[in-house]
């Protein structure tokens, strides 16, 4: 009776649900709170269903459950406490993921640290992606594999169990004491965790950083259809695909955004895409450099999910080492490049850089002539061996449209891979797909990252090639206007507050195609002390913010954001995108991003009026 009633009240959810659940990627920073995410979602809609209220205007109040959907959303949170209800478990204990493989994973992650056995079982067919020898090969990851009849015949195990089965429909699940995990996978849609005990609720935070660092949660339109099979008991049916169709669509427009004549992947994040270099890399060098140490070479304040990642890779894997890369302010890229690639060559370690072009936040370029020759240039061990030459790992999500890799480009001829976040302009924010491609000297890694990607069945949705087949199309033009609203609000700002330190790329850049629509603003600040002046400058960044999100509700908005179709995009990079960077190389500035189409001279006004107020 009581389920009956659970089921009930999410058909009405769904019939009442705002349209941004299903089609927003980033949410609301003003009413998130990340120490409390999922949760504190999860206990006011809890409160609501207790008063049996599925009002569309009070789901709409409901606080923002992640800021990115790649980590989570309201879908698949209503999904987790549905079936968790179901099984007399709680809210947390229920993982939803796009990827079948990845939950495998994260137990034998922490199984790995904890020095824990951990035997997988399953029943019919794993699916054909799910290596076991790579697994223990390359990932370093240790387990037994079995097939067994029934989860009903599990038996006491000393370590982890973890139960495989394919589903079509979701059932409530009769739990076996002997067994840890329930990994249920269906079809499309991706597979829902079941935490079983609580002896292992340890266990649930850091399944959720990998979800939150190398895959994604079930999307919100996968969710949705898992929500409709919940609520009425039927079987999940298999769609007619148009993945065949956009597919080609898509990896076309790549090649022909990027120049490159590779094979472009596309996965279901920029974070996927970004795992499956890494780990395609790794599985290169331990292929044919055995024994030899792998260096990643990575910016300590660059985005927080690509440093955190490299370092979660390096932990896992004896032979992977993390080296920092300082690039931002008083450093430059080019010259710790060259200091950086000559220590690895003298110890005769395989180097893989990665680093964002244009630099986030401070959009800063390096000389890419001087660049070029750095990377190019022959290095010898202390033993006067050439040292094995370096692999550059290129983010080029603030600006996709630059040419770094075809035929004649200035990286076509050293070892390039250029990734990008499909949220961002390639879809203009209405996925989070994520790209790379490589150069000629790069064909064979691609194929050892393909094989990753598939490994941990982090591709592309059906939906996410449907949107960017329509979306890339555009990509360029929209660089484009988005780059004038910016430059011009830029100038206004530079006129009107000329104390504020603003980074944005210079007009001599701008004409060599480096166009974002992002800039970062270093505010004038007051005190006696340092302190006092960086709490001032601190406290002046959420006013301006707030100012402008409430003066424009409808365009700008506080959210860590780029490349949207409409409206601008305020934050602070510290306590958003840096969000696991090391404190003292956090940047508490506002970063802001302007797209094509926005009221830019009511910007203008509202940021006037600020002015006047300090």
């Amino acid at each position: 009776m009581e389920d009956n009633k659970m089921l009930n009240y999410i058909k009405d959810v769904l019939d009442n649900m705002p349209t941004d659940w299903l089609n927003l990627t980033t949410h609301r920073l003003d009413i998130y709170d990340e120490k409390l995410a999922k949760t504190q979602f999860v206990d006011q809609f809890k409160v609501l269903f207790n008063n049996n209220n599925s009002k569309a205007s009070a789901l709409n109040q409901l606080p923002t459950a992640y800021d990115y959907i790649r980590l989570g959303h309201p879908l698949s949170c209503v999904l987790e406490w549905g079936i968790a209800n179901l099984h007399r478990l709680k809210s947390k204990n229920v993982i939803s993921f796009s990827s079948k493989t990845i939950p495998v994973l994260a137990i034998l992650r922490k199984n790995l640290f904890d020095q824990k056995n951990t035997q997988v079982l399953y029943t019919g067919e794993l699916p054909d992606f799910f290596d076991a020898d790579v697994l223990k090969s390359v990932y370093g990851y240790k387990f037994d594999l079995k097939k067994v009849d029934a989860a009903s015949s599990v038996s006491d195990f000393n370590g982890s169990t973890v139960f495989i089965s394919q589903q079509n429909k979701f059932n409530t699940t009769e739990l076996n004491s002997n067994i840890d995990f329930y990994i249920n996978c269906y079809a499309h849609l991706g597979s829902v965790l079941l935490v079983n005990g609580e002896e292992n609720a340890s266990y649930i935070s850091d399944i959720q950083h990998v979800r939150r660092r190398e895959t994604i949660a079930m999307t919100p339109e996968n969710a949705l259809t898992a929500l409709k099979a919940l609520t009425e008991q039927s079987t999940i049916v298999t769609i007619n695909s148009s993945k065949e169709t956009n597919k080609p669509l898509v990896l076309k427009s790549i090649k022909d955004i990027t120049g490159s004549t590779t094979k472009p992947l596309v996965a279901s994040s920029g974070l996927s895409i970004q795992y499956a270099i890494m780990m395609g890399l790794v599985h290169d060098a331990l292929v044919n450099h055995k024994g030899k140490a792998i260096k990643f070479v990575v910016p300590p304040n660059c985005y927080g999910g690509t440093n955190d990642q490299a370092r979660r890779v390096a932990a896992c894997i004896n032979n992977v080492e993390i080296v920092d890369l300082l690039v931002d302010g008083d450093n430059d890229m080019v010259k710790s490049i060259d200091s950086v690639l000559t220590d690895i060559a003298n110890e005769d370690a395989i180097p893989y850089i990665i680093a964002e072009i244009p630099t986030n936040p401070r959009v800063e370029v390096p000389n890419l002539e001087q660049l070029k020759a750095v990377l190019s240039k022959e290095r010898k061990t202390t033993a006067g061996t050439l040292a094995i030459d370096p692999v550059f790992i290129l983010d080029q999500t603030f600006c996709p449209n630059v040419h770094f890799l075809g035929k004649g480009e200035i990286l076509s001829t050293v070892r390039t891979i250029s990734f990008a976040s499909g949220s961002k302009f390639p879809s203009g924010g209405k996925c989070t797909a994520g790209y790379c491609v490589g150069n000629t000297k790069t064909e064979d890694l691609i194929d050892k990252i393909e094989k990753h990607l598939i490994l941990c069945d982090n591709e592309a949705t059906e939906l996410q090639y449907k949107i960017l087949a329509k979306q890339l199309p555009s990509m360029n033009n929209r660089i484009i206007e988005a780059y004038k609203n910016t430059r011009e609000f830029v100038n206004f700002i530079q006129e009107t507050l000329p104390e504020a330190k603003i980074n944005f790329v210079s007009e001599e850049l701008a004409a060599q195609d480096f166009t974002p629509s992002v800039f970062s603003l270093d505010l004038p600040t007051k005190g006696n002390t340092a302190q006092e002046k960086e709490d001032y400058k601190r406290a002046l960044n959420l006013k301006l913010i707030n100012l402008m999100i409430t003066e424009i509700p409808n365009e700008s908005k506080y959210c860590v954001s780029y490349g949207q179709l409409k409206g601008c995009y305020w934050t602070i990079p510290a306590t958003s995108t840096q969000g696991t960077t090391k404190e003292g190389d956090k940047d508490y500035i506002v970063r802001a991003s302007l797209s094509p189409n926005l009221d830019l001279d009511l910007h203008k006004k509202v940021f006037l009026d600020f002015v006047k107020s300090i």
